[in-house]
């Protein structure tokens, strides 16, 4: 899938800081929407992707990244784990996407979506299925009060 970004004027400079971390390589459509979301919104992002709970220690060779961040994305399927150990390790504010990929009872992601609903790690805001657009809109919202005014 190609994206194709067209300004009018001259390209806003970036503004916050965004981490974008998917859990596994199915999650990337969803990840990627998210960070051109953001990116196009006017914020700094970077990508950390393929960090599932299931190889844990791919995500914790990460934590540079996750200090870094201002607001970060999880998009995660299956189980929706991942959301949950990235705001048990950040201070930052977490939205976490559930996506409808997966196998066996991820119900289309229905099965992520009530894993994140119900995290007991605090600061994580959930947005529905598949929604990394929204995900990105509500990053750059944050972001821009961290910014400050023009």
């Amino acid at each position: 899938m190609r994206t194709i970004v067209v300004y009018r004027g001259e390209r806003p400079q970036p503004k916050g800081n965004v981490l974008v971390m998917s859990a596994g390589t199915a999650d990337l459509p969803v990840a990627e929407e998210a960070a051109v979301t953001a990116e196009v919104m006017g914020s700094h992002v970077r990508r950390c992707y393929d960090v599932g709970v299931a190889g844990i220690h791919r995500l914790l060779d990460k934590l540079d990244l996750i200090q870094w961040a201002h607001v970060i994305i999880v998009v995660a399927g299956m189980e929706g784990a991942l959301a949950s150990v990235v705001a048990g390790l950040a201070e930052q504010p977490v939205i976490a996407v559930p996506t409808s990929v997966g196998y066996g009872a991820s119900f289309h992601g229905l099965a992520a979506l009530l894993t994140m609903l119900n995290s007991c790690a605090s600061g994580i805001g959930v947005v529905n299925i598949d929604n990394g657009f929204g995900a990105a809109a509500l990053a750059s919202a944050i972001t821009r009060l961290i910014a400050g005014p023009e």
